[in-house]
């Protein structure tokens, strides 16, 4: 839980509304191949374009329909994208995984592990993991 030395307002909880998770920002190299991998390949389809933000970088919005969070890509010609090796990831459910890998290794889209086909079979948790363009990791989920 977050906690903070603050004083207390005097608020009713009926006041209160939740906070919204909007968007998780990603540098990328190539704003227009990121895009189209995005849209492509996962679903997401484009929800914005901003060729010069206030801070000079080049932005793009994408959602998957019927989500509310974005993904924002961000391009800066001066910023040399390098993506460590599991840094983060964020995941993506579909409802069938099987044939989700199946099609995106017709696309020539490596999935990993390895062996996902095998696994697939044995029953338990289907996940697997693909790389964007820039080696950000994204998690593949069978959901219900």
């Amino acid at each position: 839980m977050c906690s903070y030395d603050l004083q207390p307002i005097n608020l009713k909880q009926e006041d209160i509304e939740m906070a919204v998770f909007l968007h998780t920002r990603i540098r990328v190299s190539d704003l227009d191949r990121s895009i189209q991998f995005y849209c492509d390949n996962l679903g997401f389809e484009l929800r914005g374009r901003n060729d010069k933000s206030p801070a000079g970088n080049q932005l793009a919005f994408l959602e998957l329909p019927g989500n509310q969070h974005e993904i924002e890509l961000t391009y800066s010609p001066d910023y040399d994208v390098k993506v460590p090796s599991d840094l983060m990831h964020f995941a993506v459910g579909v409802p069938d995984l099987t044939a989700f890998c199946q099609e995106l290794e017709y696309k020539g889209i490596s999935i990993w592990p390895g062996d996902w086909k095998e696994k697939f079979t044995t029953g338990g948790l289907k996940m697997a993991f693909i790389d964007d363009p820039d080696g950000y990791e994204i998690e593949l989920l069978e959901r219900p």
